[in-house]
C-alpha cells in the first residue's frame, strides 16, 4: 500500500474527502516527525511505539578495499510493533 492507497482507504473509512485525509495523513506523520526530532517518544496504543535510539560511533570496512573507516553516532527512528498489530498480522 502507498501513500495515494492509505489516502483512499482513509477517505472512505471516515467518509470524508481525499483532500481531508491527505491532510490529516500528512498532519499525523508531520507531528510524529517533529516529537522525534524532539528526542520524544510516540505512542500509540495497539499500533506501536515511533522512537529515537543512538547508535555509537564504530569501525566498519569498506567492501571493494577492506580499508577500515569510520562511521559517526548517529539518531535512527525505530519502530516497535504493539500488541494488537502483532496479533492481526500473525
Amino acid at each position: 500500500m502507498n501513500k495515494g492507497e492509505l489516502i483512499e482507504a482513509v477517505a472512505n473509512a471516515t467518509s470524508s474527502t481525499k483532500a481531508d485525509a491527505g491532510r490529516a495523513i500528512d498532519a499525523t506523520v508531520d507531528a510524529i516527525t517533529k516529537a522525534l526530532k524532539k528526542s520524544d517518544t510516540v505512542t500509540l496504543i495497539g499500533f506501536g511505539t515511533f522512537k529515537v535510539s543512538k547508535r555509537a560511533a564504530r569501525t566498519g570496512r569498506n567492501p571493494q578495499t577492506g580499508a577500515e573507516l569510520k562511521i559517526p553516532a548517529r539518531n535512527a527512528p525505530s519502530f516497535k510493533a504493539g500488541a494488537a498489530l502483532k496479533a492481526a498480522v500473525n
